[in-house]
Protein backbone atom coordinates (compact mmCIF):
# COMPACT_ATOMS: atom_id res chain seq x y z
CA UNK A 1 0.00 0.00 0.00
CA UNK A 2 2.59 2.46 1.09
CA UNK A 3 4.46 1.54 -2.23
CA UNK A 4 1.63 2.32 -4.23
CA UNK A 5 0.95 5.46 -2.36
CA UNK A 6 4.54 6.84 -3.13
CA UNK A 7 4.18 5.68 -6.82
CA UNK A 8 0.99 7.71 -7.20
CA UNK A 9 2.52 10.60 -5.16
CA UNK A 10 5.40 10.51 -7.50
CA UNK A 11 3.39 10.36 -10.39
CA UNK A 12 1.18 13.63 -9.68
CA UNK A 13 4.24 15.21 -8.97
CA UNK A 14 5.63 14.87 -12.19
CA UNK A 15 2.22 15.27 -13.96
CA UNK A 16 2.13 18.87 -12.02
CA UNK A 17 5.62 20.29 -12.96
CA UNK A 18 4.44 18.89 -17.17
CA UNK A 19 1.35 21.48 -16.72
CA UNK A 20 3.19 24.10 -15.60
CA UNK A 21 5.96 23.96 -17.72
CA UNK A 22 2.96 24.25 -20.48
CA UNK A 23 1.54 26.64 -19.20
CA UNK A 24 5.12 29.03 -18.88
CA UNK A 25 5.46 28.01 -22.57
CA UNK A 26 2.26 29.38 -23.30
CA UNK A 27 2.81 32.44 -21.70
CA UNK A 28 6.18 33.16 -23.57
CA UNK A 29 4.87 32.51 -26.74
CA UNK A 30 1.98 34.87 -25.62
CA UNK A 31 4.62 37.27 -25.14
CA UNK A 32 6.42 37.20 -27.83
CA UNK A 33 3.48 37.06 -30.97
CA UNK A 34 1.54 39.74 -29.24
CA UNK A 35 4.19 42.03 -27.14
CA UNK A 36 3.92 44.99 -29.45
CA UNK A 37 0.21 45.93 -28.68
CA UNK A 38 0.41 44.69 -25.06
CA UNK A 39 2.77 47.34 -24.41
CA UNK A 40 1.98 49.84 -25.82
CA UNK A 41 -1.42 49.37 -23.91
CA UNK A 42 0.47 48.85 -20.86
CA UNK A 43 1.59 52.38 -21.43
CA UNK A 44 -1.50 53.80 -22.41
CA UNK A 45 -3.10 52.50 -19.41
CA UNK A 46 -0.02 53.51 -17.07
CA UNK A 47 -0.52 57.14 -17.55
CA UNK A 48 -4.19 56.57 -17.31
CA UNK A 49 -4.78 57.93 -20.47
CA UNK A 50 -3.61 61.26 -19.63
CA UNK A 51 -1.66 64.03 -21.07
CA UNK A 52 -0.09 66.40 -18.46
CA UNK A 53 -0.30 69.97 -20.24
CA UNK A 54 0.03 73.46 -19.04
CA UNK A 55 -2.71 76.80 -18.62
CA UNK A 56 -6.15 76.81 -20.33
CA UNK A 57 -6.13 78.56 -23.10
CA UNK A 58 -2.77 78.63 -24.22
CA UNK A 59 -1.68 77.88 -27.60
CA UNK A 60 0.12 74.57 -27.18
CA UNK A 61 -3.24 73.58 -24.97
CA UNK A 62 -5.76 74.44 -27.63
CA UNK A 63 -3.32 72.51 -30.08
CA UNK A 64 -3.56 69.20 -27.43
CA UNK A 65 -7.32 69.36 -27.54
CA UNK A 66 -6.90 69.14 -31.44
CA UNK A 67 -4.54 66.21 -31.56
CA UNK A 68 -7.22 64.33 -29.02
CA UNK A 69 -10.30 64.86 -31.38
CA UNK A 70 -7.96 64.14 -34.56
CA UNK A 71 -6.44 60.58 -33.44
CA UNK A 72 -9.32 57.64 -32.80
CA UNK A 73 -6.70 55.71 -30.68
CA UNK A 74 -6.82 59.00 -28.52
CA UNK A 75 -10.64 58.17 -27.85
CA UNK A 76 -10.88 58.79 -23.41
CA UNK A 77 -8.20 60.05 -23.34
CA UNK A 78 -7.76 63.40 -21.10
CA UNK A 79 -5.57 66.04 -21.22
CA UNK A 80 -4.97 67.15 -17.31
CA UNK A 81 -4.53 71.53 -17.49
CA UNK A 82 -1.89 72.73 -15.06
CA UNK A 83 0.64 75.75 -15.21
CA UNK A 84 3.60 75.13 -16.46
CA UNK A 85 5.30 74.64 -13.69
CA UNK A 86 2.93 72.49 -12.20
CA UNK A 87 3.79 70.22 -15.61
CA UNK A 88 7.65 70.86 -14.69
CA UNK A 89 7.11 69.30 -11.33
CA UNK A 90 4.99 66.09 -12.59
CA UNK A 91 8.04 65.78 -15.37
CA UNK A 92 10.51 65.96 -12.64
CA UNK A 93 8.62 63.03 -10.17
CA UNK A 94 8.24 60.98 -12.94
CA UNK A 95 11.91 60.91 -14.09
CA UNK A 96 12.99 60.61 -10.72
CA UNK A 97 11.09 57.46 -10.67
CA UNK A 98 11.46 56.39 -13.99
CA UNK A 99 7.68 56.19 -14.21
CA UNK A 100 5.94 56.72 -17.65
CA UNK A 101 4.54 60.12 -18.68
CA UNK A 102 3.30 61.91 -21.65
CA UNK A 103 3.62 65.72 -21.50
CA UNK A 104 2.84 68.60 -23.95
CA UNK A 105 6.55 70.30 -24.90
CA UNK A 106 7.97 72.79 -27.00
CA UNK A 107 11.07 74.11 -28.24
CA UNK A 108 12.61 76.06 -27.29
CA UNK A 109 12.61 74.77 -23.24
CA UNK A 110 15.29 74.18 -21.08
CA UNK A 111 13.36 70.61 -20.17
CA UNK A 112 15.37 69.74 -23.19
CA UNK A 113 18.63 70.61 -21.34
CA UNK A 114 17.45 69.05 -18.13
CA UNK A 115 16.54 65.83 -18.89
CA UNK A 116 16.17 63.57 -22.02
CA UNK A 117 13.00 63.71 -23.76
CA UNK A 118 11.78 63.12 -27.33
CA UNK A 119 8.88 63.89 -29.46
CA UNK A 120 6.53 61.55 -30.20
CA UNK A 121 5.87 61.40 -34.16
CA UNK A 122 2.84 63.12 -35.20
CA UNK A 123 2.02 62.00 -38.47
CA UNK A 124 -1.37 63.97 -38.57
CA UNK A 125 0.52 67.37 -37.74
CA UNK A 126 -2.08 68.06 -35.26
CA UNK A 127 0.18 69.74 -32.90
CA UNK A 128 1.27 72.11 -35.82
CA UNK A 129 4.17 72.53 -38.09
CA UNK A 130 7.87 74.19 -37.01
CA UNK A 131 7.44 77.96 -36.98
CA UNK A 132 10.30 80.40 -37.08
CA UNK A 133 11.36 83.41 -34.60
CA UNK A 134 11.68 87.04 -36.38
CA UNK A 135 13.65 89.98 -35.23
CA UNK A 136 10.97 92.95 -36.64
CA UNK A 137 12.04 96.43 -36.19
CA UNK A 138 10.55 99.89 -36.68
CA UNK A 139 10.45 101.26 -39.82
CA UNK A 140 13.57 104.02 -40.42
CA UNK A 141 16.15 102.19 -37.71
CA UNK A 142 18.41 101.82 -40.44
CA UNK A 143 18.89 105.15 -41.17
CA UNK A 144 18.32 106.29 -37.29
CA UNK A 145 20.91 103.75 -35.92
CA UNK A 146 22.88 101.77 -38.56
CA UNK A 147 24.60 100.25 -35.72
CA UNK A 148 21.66 98.60 -34.28
CA UNK A 149 20.46 97.65 -37.32
CA UNK A 150 23.28 96.05 -38.47
CA UNK A 151 23.20 93.82 -35.17
CA UNK A 152 19.89 92.93 -35.32
CA UNK A 153 19.87 92.08 -39.11
CA UNK A 154 22.78 89.57 -38.33
CA UNK A 155 21.49 88.17 -34.86
CA UNK A 156 20.95 84.47 -35.11
CA UNK A 157 21.13 81.52 -32.99
CA UNK A 158 20.67 77.96 -32.38
CA UNK A 159 17.36 76.74 -30.40
CA UNK A 160 20.37 74.87 -28.14
CA UNK A 161 21.71 77.99 -27.01
CA UNK A 162 18.53 79.46 -26.33
CA UNK A 163 17.66 76.55 -23.81
CA UNK A 164 20.80 76.12 -22.13
CA UNK A 165 20.03 80.24 -21.44
CA UNK A 166 16.65 79.64 -19.86
CA UNK A 167 18.14 76.37 -18.40
CA UNK A 168 20.79 78.78 -16.35
CA UNK A 169 18.49 81.23 -16.05
CA UNK A 170 16.32 79.30 -13.47
CA UNK A 171 19.33 79.01 -11.37
CA UNK A 172 20.29 82.49 -11.51
CA UNK A 173 18.77 85.78 -13.83
CA UNK A 174 18.14 85.70 -17.26
CA UNK A 175 20.06 88.92 -17.49
CA UNK A 176 23.21 86.98 -15.77
CA UNK A 177 22.58 84.13 -17.24
CA UNK A 178 22.59 85.92 -21.33
CA UNK A 179 25.53 87.86 -20.00
CA UNK A 180 27.62 84.41 -19.15
CA UNK A 181 26.68 83.27 -22.73
CA UNK A 182 27.73 86.01 -24.80
CA UNK A 183 31.19 85.68 -22.57
CA UNK A 184 31.58 82.21 -23.35
CA UNK A 185 30.45 82.75 -27.18
CA UNK A 186 32.68 85.42 -28.67
CA UNK A 187 33.07 83.70 -31.58
CA UNK A 188 29.67 83.93 -32.57
CA UNK A 189 29.24 87.16 -31.09
CA UNK A 190 31.98 88.42 -33.35
CA UNK A 191 30.27 87.71 -36.07
CA UNK A 192 26.82 89.37 -35.02
CA UNK A 193 29.14 92.98 -34.49
CA UNK A 194 32.16 92.72 -36.63
CA UNK A 195 32.72 96.17 -38.55
CA UNK A 196 30.22 97.82 -35.97
CA UNK A 197 31.17 101.16 -34.96
CA UNK A 198 30.71 102.02 -31.02
CA UNK A 199 27.98 104.80 -30.31
CA UNK A 200 27.71 106.48 -27.47
CA UNK A 201 24.77 106.14 -24.87
CA UNK A 202 21.98 106.06 -27.28
CA UNK A 203 18.59 104.86 -25.97
CA UNK A 204 17.39 101.54 -27.34
CA UNK A 205 13.74 100.24 -26.45
CA UNK A 206 13.29 96.62 -27.14
CA UNK A 207 10.03 95.16 -26.89
CA UNK A 208 9.41 91.31 -26.44
CA UNK A 209 6.97 88.63 -24.36
CA UNK A 210 7.58 87.03 -20.90
CA UNK A 211 7.71 83.52 -22.49
CA UNK A 212 10.87 82.06 -21.14
CA UNK A 213 12.86 81.98 -24.54
CA UNK A 214 11.95 85.17 -25.96
CA UNK A 215 13.09 86.94 -22.32
CA UNK A 216 16.55 84.94 -23.07
CA UNK A 217 16.77 85.90 -26.65
CA UNK A 218 15.83 89.87 -25.47
CA UNK A 219 18.56 89.54 -22.85
CA UNK A 220 21.09 88.17 -25.32
CA UNK A 221 20.62 90.77 -27.59
CA UNK A 222 20.60 93.74 -25.02
CA UNK A 223 23.93 92.23 -23.09
CA UNK A 224 25.20 92.71 -27.18
CA UNK A 225 23.59 96.17 -27.91
CA UNK A 226 24.90 97.04 -24.81
CA UNK A 227 28.32 96.04 -25.61
CA UNK A 228 28.46 98.45 -28.48
CA UNK A 229 27.56 101.59 -26.69
CA UNK A 230 23.54 101.26 -26.34
CA UNK A 231 21.64 102.16 -23.35
CA UNK A 232 18.97 99.42 -23.57
CA UNK A 233 15.70 98.86 -22.45
CA UNK A 234 13.75 95.94 -21.99
CA UNK A 235 9.70 95.81 -21.52
CA UNK A 236 7.58 92.29 -21.86
CA UNK A 237 4.25 92.69 -22.80
CA UNK A 238 1.37 90.90 -24.63
CA UNK A 239 2.01 90.23 -28.25
CA UNK A 240 -0.40 92.26 -30.00
CA UNK A 241 1.38 95.11 -28.16
CA UNK A 242 5.16 93.83 -29.11
CA UNK A 243 3.37 94.35 -32.59
CA UNK A 244 1.46 97.53 -31.85
CA UNK A 245 4.72 99.21 -30.23
CA UNK A 246 6.90 98.75 -33.50
CA UNK A 247 4.68 99.66 -35.68
CA UNK A 248 4.04 102.89 -34.00
CA UNK A 249 7.62 103.55 -33.37
CA UNK A 250 7.02 103.90 -29.88
CA UNK A 251 9.38 100.80 -29.77
CA UNK A 252 12.71 100.10 -31.73
CA UNK A 253 12.76 96.72 -32.48
CA UNK A 254 11.57 93.02 -31.20
CA UNK A 255 13.50 89.50 -31.38
CA UNK A 256 10.30 87.56 -30.38
CA UNK A 257 7.53 86.88 -32.63
CA UNK A 258 6.71 83.18 -33.48
CA UNK A 259 5.87 83.03 -37.27
CA UNK A 260 3.86 81.90 -39.77
CA UNK A 261 1.02 80.63 -36.52
CA UNK A 262 1.82 82.26 -33.54
CA UNK A 263 1.60 85.68 -33.97
CA UNK A 264 0.87 85.54 -37.53
CA UNK A 265 -2.33 87.21 -37.00
CA UNK A 266 -0.79 90.15 -35.56
CA UNK A 267 1.53 90.21 -38.06
CA UNK A 268 -0.84 90.58 -40.58
CA UNK A 269 -2.50 93.21 -38.95
CA UNK A 270 0.35 95.70 -39.16
CA UNK A 271 2.42 94.42 -42.48
CA UNK A 272 4.00 97.28 -43.72
CA UNK A 273 4.33 99.33 -40.51
CA UNK A 274 7.85 97.70 -39.75
CA UNK A 275 10.39 95.98 -41.21
CA UNK A 276 10.71 92.62 -41.10
CA UNK A 277 14.29 91.13 -40.70
CA UNK A 278 13.98 87.36 -41.16
CA UNK A 279 14.32 84.39 -39.13
CA UNK A 280 16.81 84.93 -35.78
CA UNK A 281 16.39 80.90 -34.50
CA UNK A 282 14.49 78.32 -36.29
CA UNK A 283 12.74 75.05 -36.03
CA UNK A 284 10.64 75.98 -33.15
CA UNK A 285 7.72 73.07 -32.53
CA UNK A 286 5.03 71.82 -30.37
CA UNK A 287 3.96 68.35 -29.74
CA UNK A 288 3.69 65.67 -27.58
CA UNK A 289 6.67 64.99 -25.85
CA UNK A 290 7.99 61.69 -23.60
CA UNK A 291 11.16 60.62 -21.55
CA UNK A 292 13.96 58.82 -23.82
CA UNK A 293 13.58 55.75 -21.55
CA UNK A 294 9.72 55.21 -22.45
CA UNK A 295 9.57 52.70 -25.61
CA UNK A 296 7.21 54.68 -27.83
CA UNK A 297 8.24 56.58 -30.47
CA UNK A 298 4.37 57.83 -32.35
CA UNK A 299 1.17 58.89 -31.01
CA UNK A 300 -0.38 56.02 -33.57
CA UNK A 301 1.95 53.81 -30.52
CA UNK A 302 -1.14 54.61 -27.81
CA UNK A 303 -3.79 52.42 -27.29
CA UNK A 304 -7.57 54.36 -26.38
CA UNK A 305 -9.07 54.40 -23.28
CA UNK A 306 -11.17 51.17 -22.26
Amino acid sequence: MISNLKFFSLFTAFASILILAACGNGDEGAGEDGGGNGEEAGVSEAVDYTIHGIEPGAGITELAYNTLDTYDNLDGWTLEESSTGGMMSVLRDSIENEAPILITGWSPHYKFVEFDLKYLEDPEGAMGETEDVHTIVRLGLDEDMPEAYQMLDRFHWELEDMEQVMYDGEDSTYPEAAEAWVDDNREVVEEWVEGIEMVDGEQFELVSMSWESEVASAQVVRTVLEEIGYDVTVTDVDPAVVFQAIANGEADATVAPWLPVTQGHHYEEHEGDFEDLGPNSTDTMNGIVVPEYMDIESIEDLEPAQ
